[in-house]
């Protein structure tokens, strides 16, 4: 395709991931508040600074979330439906960007697409799982820092912020594994170009954490970072036993065929 169709394409993509994601939140703006079936979604994030007021009832009273502003109630119903929208959604902007990454899929390929769609979607809202388990104790320990005889009123909206940036980090990061094993099995990417790149991988994969995590606080970054780190060298672990199930697939004529055309 030329570089305008590349653009339309990618405005198509586009439109049709942000449609999707404004349904999902339209769902999620139902779900901020409580339901006789449901407690809310923003009860739910608000839940690990309720489990540390249970945990310090001597700080309770000194540990509150704060609305500044008469918008702001709205901008944080807004902000909790929009991530809402986007774990939701999650199949689609995940199809519409592998599909822009390898367009004009071949039936071999379309198969990859719906493998790489099986595995991603389940590894992303998975990542959401962790850091919502993970967030109490983060949360924790970066309230334990309030001094004694000091109360900590924060904006809801930083928390709220703090709490979707924290999960979509751990969604995102838990995608690595899959693009890779998927590049390198349409053969975009090899395992051993991936390892000789692996020092450059992990700066950048703790540069994406520090970048994820809205607290500068090290103890996030090597929270999302140590668990991303593994997940690349399993990708490339994963690559190199396809490379090896391939070769060993691969014909003993084309092997030749392979070295005489070199020798040529």
């Amino acid at each position: 395709m030329t570089l305008g169709e590349h653009l339309r394409e990618f405005r198509n993509r586009l439109f049709k991931a942000v449609l999707a994601i404004a349904v999902g939140a339209a769902l999620g703006w139902y779900l901020y508040s409580p339901h006789s079936w449901f407690e809310g979604v923003y009860q739910l994030l608000n839940g690990p600074i309720k489990d540390y007021k249970l945990a310090h009832p001597d700080r309770a009273d000194d540990i509150k979330l704060t609305l500044s502003g008469i918008t702001t109630a709205f901008s944080l119903q807004l902000t909790v439906a929009m991530f809402v929208g986007v774990i939701l959604a999650s199949p689609v902007w995940l199809y519409q960007i592998w599909a822009f990454i390898v367009p004009g899929l071949t039936r071999k390929e379309k198969r990859i697409t719906m493998a790489f769609i099986g595995a991603a979607v389940p590894l992303f809202v998975g990542g959401i799982l962790l850091a919502h388990f993970s967030l109490p104790l983060v949360i924790g320990v970066l309230l334990d820092f309030t001094p004694a005889g000091t109360a900590n009123f924060q904006a809801a909206s930083d928390y709220i912020s703090f709490v979707t940036r924290f999960s979509l980090g751990f969604g995102v990061a838990f995608l690595l594994p899959v693009f890779l094993v998927a590049l390198n099995v349409i053969g975009l990417i090899s395992s051993r170009t991936m390892l000789r790149v692996w020092r450059p991988a992990v700066v950048v994969i703790f540069v994406f954490s520090a970048m994820m995590m809205p607290t500068p606080d090290p103890y996030s970054m090597f929270l999302l970072a140590l668990p991303l780190t593994a997940l690349f060298f399993a990708a490339v672990g994963v690559s190199k036993l396809l490379e090896r199930r391939k070769a060993d697939q691969r014909p003993d004529w084309l092997e030749v065929s392979d070295t005489e055309a070199s020798e040529l």
